[in-house]
């Protein structure tokens, strides 16, 4: 078993969710305290987790889950996922890791290099960041910490697969989400793919280009 500090829950406090397209839900989030990063993550509990819940790790995108920029996909998978987790029960853990975990400062840098033509790895490289900065642990004291050892991952990202196995939470199944591909985002899909081997097809981003 990884050795890391337990992570305890701090308040639980019901909210009920209404989405800009009618689809509402009841919720109840979950604060901790003890967290390794220190940040402000959020557990959004939907329907009844059950044995085996459906989760999510929902990475913060200011752009995308706010302001509905069509630059990425975030913000359609996040709707997406709180629909699919309340229909089956699970939990959406929204961390606060914007732009990856380069921050919001840095992710907008790099929107303007991908601007000039560099994909959004090349970008952060570029600037001198990673490809990708995202550390997993404090997701899994939260799923501890609510009595979670065992899951189905929705994500098409293995990366987060593997992290959580690495850190002794089991991942039964990795479910992979829609394809929302638009004539905005399909460079930074196809970069996912190529990068960071993302499991959504090559012809479903073009399909869904021309769409």
């Amino acid at each position: 078993m990884p050795d890391f500090p337990a992570a305890t829950p701090r308040s639980r406090v019901r909210v009920p969710l209404s989405f800009h397209d009618g689809y509402s839900v009841d919720t109840e989030l979950v604060t901790f305290h003890g967290l390794a990063d220190g940040q402000e993550h959020v557990a959004v509990v939907l329907g009844d987790p059950g044995p085996v819940p459906l989760v999510r790790l929902h990475s913060e995108c200011l752009t995308g889950d706010v302001f509905g920029s069509a630059r990425c996909d975030c913000g359609p998978q996040l709707r997406e996922a709180v629909e699919r987790i309340a229909e089956r029960g699970g939990i959406l853990l929204y961390l606060r890791q914007e732009g990856r975990g380069i921050g919001l400062y840095n992710k907008l840098d790099a929107y303007a290099l991908q601007g000039q033509g560099l994909d959004t790895y090349a970008a952060n490289a570029a600037l001198g960041l990673p490809e990708d900065a995202r550390d997993y642990t404090a997701a899994a004291q939260m799923l501890r910490a609510l009595g979670v050892d065992m899951l189905d991952l929705l994500s098409n990202n293995p990366d987060k697969a593997q992290q959580l196995r690495s850190l002794g939470i089991a991942v039964h199944d990795r479910v992979p989400t829609g394809v929302f591909a638009t004539p905005d985002n399909v460079r930074y899909l196809r970069a996912k793919v190529l990068h960071t081997q993302h499991t959504l097809l090559l012809g479903e981003l073009d399909e869904a280009n021309v769409s």
